[in-house]
């Protein structure tokens, strides 16, 4: 499965031509993909109007749900994220500590356009699509 980061869903709500947009795109209909709870909060919560945010629900509704978080991922991403401090690497948001690790530990693909996922993916393992 991919999970499609809030980086991509935002830009191709608003219709915007990107590498990842456009892999999005080409995805939706041919893999699984799947919109994690913490996502879709940070997509909804920044709706423009209620058009907006019932275009992405029903997006959103058509996809596989996943819960990103709970104890076990919980533990895995605070180790993670003191794994990359060590290395002088500074994750500026928790949530993508959080989506990273469970990309990592579900063994997901993520579709980004965020740079804080870089570090996961060259010293963790996180696969990273495009």
């Amino acid at each position: 499965m991919i999970l499609v980061d809030s980086s991509v869903w935002i830009d191709y709500l608003n219709d915007l031509d990107t590498p990842q947009t456009l892999k999005l795109d080409a995805i939706l209909t041919v893999e699984r993909v799947g919109i994690g709870d913490l996502i879709m909060v940070e997509v909804l919560q920044g709706s423009p109007s209620q058009k907006y945010f019932n275009a992405a629900l029903r997006i959103f509704s058509r996809l596989n749900f996943v819960v990103l978080g709970g104890h076990d991922v919980a533990i895995e991403s605070a180790r993670n994220y003191i794994a990359l401090r060590s290395k002088g690497i500074t994750i500026r948001k928790t949530i993508d500590a959080i989506i990273a690790t469970c990309c990592i530990m579900n063994g997901y693909g993520l579709l980004h356009n965020d740079r804080d996922f870089l570090p996961f993916e060259k010293h963790l393992g996180l696969r990273c699509v495009i």
